[in-house]
C-alpha cells in the first residue's frame, strides 16, 4: 500500500471535512494533526485531527479517518482526582466502527490491521452511520475504524490529555 504524507493527509482530512459540511479556517486547516501514532502506516493505523478547544473542563474535537483507517486500542486514565476522559463520539460522515469492552460481537465489519493483532483486545462492536453518537466512559478499552467511505466524527469531552492515554500497543508513541 503507498505511504502518504503529513500534507496529503492533511490536504485530505479537510476535503473530508468539507464535504461532511464542517468548515475550518485557513489557520484551523493548517493546524489539522496528522497522528500516526510513531507506527509510520499512517493509512492503516492513524487519524487526522482538529482540537478547535481543550481546556480544564472541556474539549471539543473532529476526527477525520481514511477509508479503513484504525485509531489503535487505548484507555483514557484517571489523573489524580479525575477519573479520565469521558468522550462522545457522533458520527458525521461515513461509517465508524467502535470497540469497546462487553460482549464480543460474533462477526467484525472492521478488519483488526493484521501488524498489530496482539494488542487488539476488546471486540463489543458499535456501528455509527451519520447522526449516531456514543459515549465512552472514563478508562474504557476502545479502538475505532473508519467503514469504507472513510469517516468524520465530532469528538466532546471532558479535558483531553493525549500524551497520557494508554495504549496496549507498546510501540505506540502518542504526544500532543
Amino acid at each position: 500500500m503507498k505511504s502518504i504524507s503529513s500534507q496529503e493527509a492533511r490536504e485530505r482530512a479537510h476535503q473530508m471535512l468539507q464535504q461532511a459540511g464542517i468548515i475550518l479556517t485557513p489557520a484551523e486547516a493548517e493546524q489539522l494533526e496528522i497522528a500516526d501514532f510513531g507506527l509510520k502506516r499512517l493509512k492503516q493505523e492513524g487519524l487526522q485531527l482538529i482540537t478547535y478547544v481543550n481546556n480544564d473542563r472541556y474539549c471539543a474535537k473532529e476526527l477525520v479517518l481514511f477509508p479503513g483507517q484504525t485509531c489503535p486500542e487505548h484507555r483514557h486514565p484517571p489523573v489524580g482526582a479525575d477519573p479520565g476522559k469521558r468522550e462522545t463520539f457522533r458520527c458525521r460522515s461515513g461509517t465508524v466502527y467502535l470497540y469497546v469492552e462487553g460482549d464480543a460481537a460474533p462477526t467484525l465489519h472492521a478488519q483488526v490491521p493484521d501488524e498489530s493483532k496482539p494488542y487488539y483486545t476488546v471486540f463489543h462492536e458499535l456501528v455509527l452511520a451519520p447522526g449516531d453518537q456514543y459515549t465512552i466512559e472514563p478508562d474504557t478499552l476502545h479502538w475505532f475504524q473508519a467503514g469504507p467511505e472513510g469517516a468524520v466524527v465530532s469528538e466532546f469531552s471532558s479535558t483531553s490529555r493525549d500524551e497520557l492515554d494508554i495504549f496496549t500497543d507498546p510501540r505506540i508513541v502518542r504526544v500532543p
